[in-house]
């Protein structure tokens, strides 16, 4: 399978302009043979929660409608992440979109930051489900950014058949050193592919680090984008790697259920 990972900036709540650009990058993908393109957290409006009140949109209005008019168009997947308002407020969402056009999976960010300069809590709803897609022939899980953090979520994925585990983010250059270890860190406890897909640019008072990687299930990259410059990122996935790496070092037959909940069970006595 061959994935494009668009690093791109975005114009604070220019959701027209950035509309714009994400089409522009399906059919760049499209045109490059690659079957499905994946774009970082909140790629229509920006990362600025503070204008997030003002600028998102429901779902029946682009940038979601133009997405899907350039899937079908092109004949690709795509993951995009997008702001999402509701009646009763505004996620921090991604949606799956098939080669047709269809919508085919919606996930809301379960976990909100809730540290500066973001406090995503006092802007957003925190989302309560997960979120598993076939992508072609594979089994796909999703996450948000600060969701990297909660090692307990990816493993969910990956034992509920995720083959490939997806990070849309906007995650500031100042932890760099983070992005590294925890992106290496979830593709290796769970075997899979981990595709990672960051930001460029400045919104509000953060810098992003860009580094968009596809990691190996073996944790090395296959793929890395740059700190600071937009692109295209684009890498191949081998379903034989998983199956190596996992009759290598079978870390999931060794696994102890039965014994995990002891200590939890005995610290809420």
């Amino acid at each position: 399978m061959k994935v494009a990972l668009g690093q791109i900036d975005c114009e604070p709540g220019r959701i027209e302009a950035n509309t714009r650009k994400l089409c522009d990058h399906v059919y760049q993908a499209a045109q490059k043979g690659c079957d499905v393109v994946i774009f970082p957290e909140l790629a229509d409006t920006g990362y600025d929660p503070t204008i997030l009140a003002s600028v998102a949109v429901t779902w029946q209005v682009d940038p979601l409608p133009a997405l899907q008019a350039a899937s079908a168009e092109a004949g690709i997947f795509v993951v995009c992440g997008l702001s999402e308002r509701v009646e009763s407020g505004i996620y921090n969402s991604l949606a799956v979109i098939s080669p047709s056009g269809k919508l085919i999976g919606r996930y809301r960010k379960a976990h909100l930051i809730t540290s500066s300069p973001f406090f995503e809590d006092c802007h957003f709803s925190p989302g309560c489900r997960l979120l598993l897609s076939n992508i072609g022939e594979w089994r796909w899980g999703f996450t948000i950014c600060y969701d990297i953090r909660f090692p307990e979520l990816f493993r969910v994925l990956a034992l509920a058949g995720a083959k490939a585990l997806v990070n849309c983010a906007a995650f500031p250059d100042s932890r760099a050193m983070n992005w590294d270890v925890l992106t290496r860190a979830r593709a290796i406890e769970n075997q899979t592919y981990l595709l990672a897909v960051n930001r460029v640019g400045t919104d509000g008072p953060c810098q992003f680090g860009g580094l968009s990687r596809v990691v190996a299930p073996d944790g090395t990259l296959v793929a890395e984008a740059s700190a600071d410059t937009e692109e295209l990122l684009i890498a191949s996935l081998d379903l034989r790697q998983i199956d190596i790496v996992r009759n290598e070092i079978p870390v999931f037959d060794a696994r102890r259920p039965d014994i995990y909940g002891d200590l939890a069970a005995r610290g809420n006595a």
